[in-house]
């Protein structure tokens, strides 16, 4: 039996503007906070109305960093920040 390659992801993220921000949220989550209201509250991407999902995306849809950590993990895990431009 082999195992076959992940070739889509969904996630959510919150988008902020500094590493001390994303620790903070991160500390946050860890510690029980709904990462869906963190999202409404702080990020700063559009995605924040819906609790930062993104949806299904494939390799090649977003920025490396980002990618790269989403596809890293197993499903319902939390990365710590990911730095992207």
């Amino acid at each position: 039996m082999t195992d076959t390659p992940v070739t889509q992801v969904r996630a959510r993220h919150i988008l902020v503007d500094s590493l001390d921000q994303a620790n903070q949220i991160t500390e946050s989550i860890k510690t029980g906070s709904d990462f869906g209201q963190l999202a409404s509250e702080h990020s700063k991407c559009p995605s924040k109305q819906n609790g930062g999902d993104l949806g299904n995306f494939g390799r090649g849809m977003m920025v490396k960093p980002f990618e790269d950590a989403a596809f890293a993990l197993q499903p319902g895990q939390v990365s710590g920040p990911v730095q992207t431009q």
